[in-house]
């Protein structure tokens, strides 16, 4: 499989969780298959020479990851075309496939929907954390 690394991971055993996008692109989950020799994201063979067009392996995740991104990446009104594919069940991969108008890069597409799907998360998270502290939310009791 022929494809150019966008970046590799960081070696060692404490990693901590991603928390940015610099981090996704650079970090693996303890616990995960990544090494050293697969980095998170890769660039796979074919894509245009402007990146305006490409396909990216993401490792170790999967359809939860791939649709988020692929809806993240449709509301960018700059991209023609987002799918994402799971090809294999058995391997911790999707893949993404990004075309954009006017040769504008589909990495920088992919950076900023992961940045903006980080800051919808940290939100909803932030929504929830209050919620619960403010015990705004209902209590039901099953009866047995």
């Amino acid at each position: 499989m022929h494809s150019r690394t966008v970046s590799s991971t960081l070696g060692g055993k404490s990693v901590q969780p991603v928390r940015t996008v610099r981090d996704f692109f650079l970090c693996s989950l303890p616990g995960t298959m990544a090494t050293e020799a697969t980095p998170k994201i890769r660039i796979m063979k074919g894509a245009s020479a402007d990146l305006s067009a490409a396909t990216y392996q993401v490792h170790d995740e999967s359809h939860t990851m791939g649709n988020a991104l692929r809806w993240m990446l449709m509301k960018n009104p700059k991209v023609e075309f987002c799918g994402y594919s799971v090809p294999h069940p058995s391997e911790p991969n999707i893949q993404i496939r990004i075309q954009m108008y006017d040769n504008l890069s589909s990495l920088q597409a992919l950076i900023k929907a992961l940045e903006d799907l980080g800051n919808l998360c940290g939100a909803i998270k932030d929504t929830y954390q209050e919620s619960v502290q403010a015990g705004d939310y209902e209590k039901w009791d099953e009866k047995s």
